[in-house]
């Protein structure tokens, strides 16, 4: 495949030059400017070590470049991709760093000097897997600003109550301020995805809202919202029931979706500390 490379990438050069979107890959790329850089500056200050996962072909790469970033890592694993990232590389020198390899496995929370900051469009098919793995790291990042499908995160930002809590709800919050910035249509993107997307902030906080073990609210989390339409006394009759939901005081006739946070950490403490 050969690029003009006096042209940065958009839609009309990745069918000129006849580019393969990888499904598997989750491949949507955004190349509107006005996107890019309304990601960017609401990304705004940035950090001393920035970190982009998933590239492309470097539509918001080249935001975060031209609003001022001094040490820029991109993660892309598509080693075509890589390809199309070679004007901005050419032209950032000394700024940009891509490095080819797989987001999910590197350890991006090693990267650069604190403090570190992400911006990224996240491919859809690993998004949750890949917050996973940056919230178990979390105090390794100063800001994190990530492209989500909308329903996701809703789900991200759901506080008890919400019908759309849940266990990522309930990692997320304890261990990040979170909130959604803006909505970005899906008819921004190339391919079209079927659904809209949302830009989302996480502030790590200085230390979680309650202790707890990461696996293990996993786990229970996990548990709990499989089974959110029983009530509580239902979910937990062979732990004890009704005197254990007592005991610590936790009603048993909530639903999963109504548990506090500190109620899920005291439920983790009892049941798997």
């Amino acid at each position: 495949m050969k690029l003009n490379k006096n042209k940065f990438p958009n839609k009309e050069t990745l069918l000129k030059n006849d580019f393969k979107i990888k499904k598997s890959y989750g491949q949507n790329y955004l190349f509107d400017m006005n996107l890019t850089n309304k990601i960017v500056i609401n990304s705004m200050p940035l950090c001393s070590t920035i970190i982009e996962i998933g590239p492309g072909p470097g539509g918001l790469t080249r935001a975060i470049l031209e609003n001022g970033a001094k040490n820029l890592y991109a993660i892309e694993k598509d080693k075509e991709s890589i390809k199309l990232l070679q004007p901005l590389q050419n032209l950032y020198t000394e700024r940009l760093k891509v490095i080819n390899d797989d987001a999910l496995t590197f350890p991006i929370y090693n990267l650069g000097t604190f403090p570190r900051q992400i911006i990224a469009n996240l491919p859809y098919n690993i998004s949750t897997k890949l917050l996973i793995i940056l919230l178990q790291k979390i105090n390794n990042y100063s800001k994190i600003t990530l492209m989500f499908q909308k329903e996701v995160a809703k789900r991200l930002v759901a506080r008890p109550g919400n019908k759309n809590f849940g266990r990522i709800s309930v990692l997320t919050n304890l261990l990040t301020k979170s909130r959604i910035l803006f909505d970005i249509s899906n008819t921004s993107f190339y391919p079209k995805p079927k659904v809209n997307s949302s830009v989302v902030e996480l502030t790590p906080r200085k230390k979680p809202l309650y202790e707890f073990n990461f696996k293990n609210v996993e786990k229970i989390t996990h548990f709990i919202f499989s089974k959110r339409r029983k009530m509580l006394r239902t979910i937990f009759k062979n732990q004890g029931g009704d005197e254990m939901l007592n005991n610590l005081n936790i009603s048993p006739i909530k639903r999963p979706e109504n548990l506090t946070l500190e109620e899920i950490c005291k439920l983790e403490q009892k049941l798997l500390g």
